[in-house]
């Protein structure tokens, strides 16, 4: 399903969309009296996958060697409603999502960076790099439930 980076921002660039429409529907619906249990439910698919877009953003910035700013673009893009679909269509129709995973090392010397060498590795291995994103993306999730949500109440 996720053989190329393309693939992969895809599929989540529009489930973070799917789970903006969710959080905006929850906020609505408590605001015309529903439970606010559907915005905890809505807020917490919402923030599980927004962790999740961030850290596939910066596994396809390192894969594709973006510059930071487009880095940052791709990541910021989850802070605003649905901008990770045209984001997305930027990142496609500009040629930054080209390509497939960097799995080999070439000639290029940036491929004998500590840091390609360390991502070829867990590419290589991708239950071990599944793994470990999801372990950080829980990690983080769990410490941001602990703080509670922005604003406090």
């Amino acid at each position: 399903m996720f053989t190329t980076p393309a693939r992969l921002y895809r599929v989540l660039a529009i489930a973070e969309a799917i789970t903006w429409t969710l959080l905006i529907s929850a906020l609505i619906a408590r605001a015309v009296g529903a439970d606010p249990l559907v915005v905890t439910i809505g807020g917490g698919i919402h923030g599980f996958v927004f962790l999740s877009y961030g850290a596939m953003a910066v596994l396809v910035a390192f894969n594709q060697r973006w510059g930071v700013g487009v880095a940052v673009v791709a990541i910021a893009s989850a802070i605003v409603p649905y901008a990770t679909i045209p984001a997305e269509i930027w990142l496609h129709r500009t040629g930054r999502l080209e390509g497939a995973w960097r799995l080999e090392e070439t000639d290029d010397p940036r491929d004998r960076s500590w840091y390609d060498r360390t991502m070829r590795w867990f590419l290589l291995r991708p239950w071990v790099l599944g793994a470990l994103i999801a372990v950080a993306i829980v990690a983080l999730y769990t410490v941001l439930l602990i703080l509670g949500p922005p604003g406090g109440k």
